[in-house]
């Protein structure tokens, strides 16, 4: 395939189809800005494409000739469950299209990982109560990077996968992976994302870093898609910027556009406008 679709159909008319396979791209944005209603939409429409062509078909159309949609989406959390995530997928974009994609998005909760570390009691996380004999069995469970990997590994390939967010282990107390190990991260998954082919969107909140760690988030992926909020007047807007993308910035280039005019509908994240040099 030459490209991966995003499932937001502007963009990807934009840059040729979508995302060049083997691409991890860092969704980073403030709060509310569009960052993660990008990442449901494009783990629920990549969903929708198999799971019902003719509601796909109305609310994204025809995929460009350039492009070919996954075979399986996968959304890895780890904080937040299957139901959890549903819920508020539906409330960024129409019920039924949720609906009718979900059976087609694997799930991936990787919270009893996440906190077994951490002082969350066991019962808020887990659903059901362990043995003795089991609680001594967990002390040997793996953590946090050999979860992640594990499922990247065995899911990556040719799919598009997601990771709900990057911001839960920079401002977790865990001693499995601190800081300084999550560029390392990032930079190991797009160089097995290279062979994989696939498509790996990874979500942060950029207020939860400093200006140095997310500078080493950005030159560890391959792309870069920067949501902020703009206030012009009594008003406030949602734009995008793509900040670095190999095989994509030139595109956009070529077109002069500096900015992407956003918002959120009935399809979920979407492109209103966009603003060239003049």
């Amino acid at each position: 395939m030459d490209r991966i679709p995003f499932g937001i159909r502007r963009l990807d008319t934009t840059i040729g189809g979508g995302a060049p396979p083997g691409s991890v791209v860092l969704l980073s944005g403030h709060a509310g800005a569009g960052a993660r209603e990008f990442m449901y939409t494009s783990a629920v429409m990549n969903g929708l494409a198999e799971g019902d062509p003719e509601l796909f078909d109305l609310y994204y159309g025809d995929i460009d000739d350039r492009a070919t949609a996954p075979e399986e989406v996968h959304y890895i959390s780890f904080t937040s469950e299957a139901r959890q995530v549903e819920r508020e997928m539906s409330l960024a974009m129409d019920e039924e299209i949720v609906e009718e994609s979900i059976e087609n998005v694997e799930f991936h909760d990787l919270s009893p990982e996440f906190f077994r570390l951490s002082p969350v009691p066991r019962e808020w996380y887990s659903e059901q109560t362990k043995s003795i004999s089991e609680l001594g069995q967990s002390q040997d469970r793996k953590g946090v990077p050999e979860a992640l990997g594990d499922r990247l590994t065995k899911h990556g390939a040719g799919n598009v996968v997601v990771i709900d967010s990057i911001a839960d282990l920079v401002g977790a107390r865990n001693a499995d992976l601190p800081f300084s190990d999550i560029p390392v991260l990032m930079k190991g998954l797009s160089r097995a994302a290279h062979e994989w082919g696939g498509l790996i969107l990874v979500h942060v909140n950029n207020e939860t870093l400093d200006d140095q760690q997310h500078g080493q988030l950005v030159d560890a992926a391959d792309g870069t898609l920067l949501f902020e909020w703009e206030s012009g007047g009594s008003a406030r807007a949602r734009t995008m910027i793509v900040q670095q993308f190999r095989g994509v910035l030139s595109r956009i280039e070529d077109e002069n556009i500096v900015r992407f005019e956003t918002e959120i509908g009935d399809a979920g994240f979407d492109i209103s406008d966009v603003r060239k040099i003049r």
